[in-house]
């Protein structure tokens, strides 16, 4: 038989968008409705006016046949014949999740994986004139259920799918984002949709596969080799070029059919490094790709980044170390930006990863039950020097680890790892989050444990062998928690190696003293909980449903008892509240006192602890949670004491065990010699100060050390610490406090504030003053922003300046700030 003639070799590079409008159609719901792509069914639905907010009140239940439904999406498009003049490859990304792709009605690809990028061969498929593109949904739900049925041992799914009475979705049978169908914060949508590029893209004879670059770095230059991934459709030349830094590299070079590997070495002398936020800055070196007219760009940060896992004294070190320093990690885990994809736009995902630098965070860990997230994010990450701890998306629960899964999952982690790998954000790929313990908690699992550790490991030690082969100059890191390499044992309570997740002050209600029983090499999960904000409240309840016990306040509290945990923990530390709205505040005030106790103490024993990444940053639907950014972007109290206790210059106070002296740590997380002037005060309920400690002291680079003691016979009854520390040139740095009894002990005195504004509306500053003691004062405003600080200490005589910074956009003047300004303290909750 004859070879098909191959398409004449058009010149250059050309891309046919698909995005737009796409009409929506169902076997079993008749809908007027349009989806546009990138986008979802939910997001349609609710445009149309067929379906009422998920988010508001119990109605999760009410739009719960969306996801039990099987959707069609279908449009119109023309090509020229220019766009069809060489060979076609559509690329579907972000596909979600089980479809079947006709174009021209006729079958072309079956998708399977929302992590896949499907480049698909359409040369000849596509018309000059008006072609027809149409993407046939299966339902998620039962194709899973089928596959969990027919597996030759059970695989039970993670019982955070139970949460509110739902039913359960075998998502570990089926590659999408695990937290879709629901978690112990999250809302289950199980949406339906294309959330990625949709193109056609014309080639004459290659298309870009990846594009990756490794750095070897010495004195005063960093080589970069990039490897480029062609895949070519017939044998011939191609015009191949690099850009950087001034530099080109590249011509022309020859290819076979499929796929084709190029390197290249690139040498930047006097480099600009890159490091994290809060030690240095952020350049980024624009990387230019063309191929035969093809151009994509990515943006390089210099650094070379380690992980020092070693033997030490204690067992082994875990800490990262970056241009040759040893640098703490201080954030929190991203989860993703919301339960409606639509919704995760760069400009909601810039607000939150801005939120998050302003907080003196400098790592994020991308949670293994979402999703990798888009390059933007990446992007983003870079400019702000937020590190990402990237976990592979699987959690909670045992998968499959038969040859078909294992392949599926083989093209994922290549793609993803080739697609992310030059960021100067991503710092360590991670097999999975809590799999290998999850086979602990199932029935199950539990009954034939050296059948789901085999299966376990087959598909681990794939990943890792991915991982060394596509990015050796980086560290797989197995599991979320772990001890280590082929170690199965027990993270969540073993604290001498490897990372830790401690749930035992949120999930066993212990005290939150209990976080200084335990010492992590880097603690990577670890949260408690708060209501979030009474606005966002109000935004999914009516006035009778504001009560903790309301079955709409339980609908939006996932994790079972979680309420009740919140209001048991508030009676040991606090009056009970006077109402509603005071509880909600109070809730937030104890949430960031637990966070604050946990990681002052670990921070403190630095170099012994080396990370700190709370659980969690963000919410995906207004939900109770363990988050300190509110659904939205709004900073809940958490997040105002987060910028304190991630300060890179500290002091914390800490009870001795042993001897019961309050030990005032410094704790300098920067590459100079901190010379500070620190003054420790005993404080009662009347503002009445005593000073029990002032002097100087130096505190070496990324050191911390024992600056002053306190024995606790020095503080008489009823008084508190309060103590602030400045630079060598008596600049203010910090304050803090402590207290040695539960705030429920303490008599204060009702406040007078006195509240005035200066500087201009570009840069407002509100001035605060009391009379009294006032406890966790909080100022607020309807304005989307924040200040410069929130939940503190404010003592007589002492004047707190707040800057306040608009978010999304938002236009202020401090007429409109000064209008509805509210501050609340502790005092005013009972």
């Amino acid at each position: 038989m004859a070879e098909a003639a191959a398409p004449a070799m058009a010149p250059g590079y050309s891309e046919l968008s698909l995005a737009g409008s796409y009409a929506l159609s169902s076997p079993t719901f008749a809908t007027k409705a349009q989806v546009t792509l990138p986008g979802d069914v939910h997001t349609a639905l609710l445009a149309a006016g067929e379906i009422p907010d998920p988010y508001f009140g119990a109605n999760e239940q009410a739009v719960m046949w969306v996801n039990d439904t099987a959707w069609t999406m279908e449009r119109r498009f023309r090509a020229d014949a220019a766009d069809i003049d060489g060979y076609l490859t559509l690329t579907l990304e972000n596909v979600d999740c089980i479809a079947t792709v006709f174009l021209n009605d006729e079958a072309v690809a079956a998708t399977q994986n929302t992590f896949i990028r499907y480049d698909i061969d359409v040369t000849g498929k596509v018309r000059a004139g008006d072609n027809t593109l149409r993407i046939e949904f299966a339902i998620t739900r039962r194709v899973a259920k089928e596959r969990a049925q027919a597996h030759p041992f059970p695989l039970p799914f993670t019982t955070n799918y139970l949460s509110n009475g739902l039913e359960g979705v075998h998502l570990n049978f089926v590659r999408k984002p695990a937290c879709h169908a629901g978690w112990d914060w999250g809302i289950c949508l199980m949406p339906t949709g294309v959330y990625g590029r949709m193109a056609i893209r014309r080639s004459r004879l290659a298309r870009q596969e990846s594009v990756t670059v490794v750095q070897a770095h010495a004195s005063k230059a960093v080589e970069l080799t990039v490897t480029t991934r062609v895949f070519a459709f017939a044998e011939g030349s191609v015009e191949l070029s690099h850009e950087i830094d001034g530099q080109r590299l590249g011509g022309l070079v020859p290819v076979r059919p499929g796929e084709n590997v190029f390197t290249h070495k690139f040498t930047i002398r006097d480099p600009k490094l890159w490091w994290p936020n809060g030690q240095g800055g952020q350049p980024l070196y624009t990387l230019a790709t063309t191929l035969d007219g093809e151009v994509t760009t990515r943006r390089i940060g210099l650094r070379r980044l380690e992980w020092v896992i070693e033997k030490d004294e204690i067992d082994h070190s875990f800490k990262c170390r970056i241009n040759g320093r040893d640098v703490t990690m201080l954030g929190a885990n991203w989860i993703p930006a919301d339960a409606i994809p639509a919704r995760i736009t760069p400009e909601a995902v810039r607000d939150l990863l801005e939120s998050a630098r302003a907080a003196n965070m400098n790592m994020l860990r991308v949670w293994g039950g979402g999703q990798y997230e888009p390059d933007w994010f990446y992007d983003l990450c870079d400019e702000l020097g937020l590190l990402v701890w990237q976990d592979f998306m699987f959690s909670c629960m045992s998968y499959p680890s038969d040859r078909g899964f294992l392949d599926d999952v083989r093209v994922e982690i290549t793609q993803q790892v080739r697609r992310l790998g030059h960021h100067a954000s991503i710092a360590l790929w991670c097999g999975d989050n809590e799999v290998i313990g999850s086979l602990g908690w199932y029935p199950e699992t539990r009954a034939d444990p050296q059948r789901y550790i085999a299966n376990y490991d087959r598909l681990n030690s794939m990943l890792g062998d991915i991982v060394a082969e596509e990015d050796p100059s980086r560290r797989f890191w197995p599991s979320s928690p772990s001890l280590g390499y082929l170690d199965f044992s027990d993270g969540w309570h073993a604290d001498t190696r490897g990372d830790m997740h401690y749930w035992s002050v949120w999930h066993e209600a212990k005290d939150f003293s209990a976080y200084r029983e335990v010492n992590p090499r880097f603690a990577s999960e670890f949260g408690f909980q708060s209501f979030p904000s009474m606005n966002v409240i109000e935004s999914f309840t009516r006035p009778e449903d504001r009560n903790p016990s309301a079955p709409v306040m339980d609908s939006h509290q996932r994790n079972s008892g979680g309420n009740a945990r919140i209001l048991e923990t508030m009676t040991r530390y606090f009056r009970f509240p006077s109402d509603f709205e005071q509880m909600v505040f109070l809730s937030q005030v104890q949430q960031g006192l637990a966070i604050k106790t946990a990681i002052e103490y670990w921070r403190s024993t630095k170099p012994r602890c080396m990370g700190t990444l709370y659980w969690q940053l963000n919410d995906t639907y207004p939900v109770a949670s363990w988050s300190s950014l509110d659904h939205g972007g709004q900073w809940k109290l958490l997040h105002y004491m987060a910028r304190r206790f991630f300060l890179p210059l500290s002091v914390v106070a800490v009870p001795e065990r042993e001897t019961g002296d309050i030990r005032l740590t410094a704790i300098n997380d920067t590459a100079t010699t901190a010379a500070i002037s620190l003054e420790v005060l005993a404080v009662d309920m009347s503002g009445t100060s005593r000073t029990l400690h002032a002097g100087r002291a130096t505190v070496s680079p990324d050191a911390a050390g024992v600056v002053a003691r306190i024995p606790p016979a020095e503080l008489g009854e009823g008084e508190f610490l309060f103590f602030s520390w400045r630079d060598g040139d008596g600049r203010p740095i910090g304050e803090n406090d402590y207290f040695p009894k539960a705030y429920k002990y303490y008599e204060p005195a009702r406040a007078k504030f006195e509240a005035s504004w200066s500087g201009s509306d570009e840069a407002p500053v509100l001035t605060l003053t009391t009379d009294r003691p006032a406890f966790f004062v909080t100022a607020s405003v309807d304005v989307p922003g924040y200040f410069s600080d929130n939940a503190f200490t404010l003592l007589p005589g002492r004047a707190a300046r707040l800057g306040f910074t608009p978010r999304l956009g938002a236009t202020v003047t401090r007429a409109a700030l000064a209008e509805s300004l509210t501050i609340r303290h502790l005092r005013d909750t009972y």
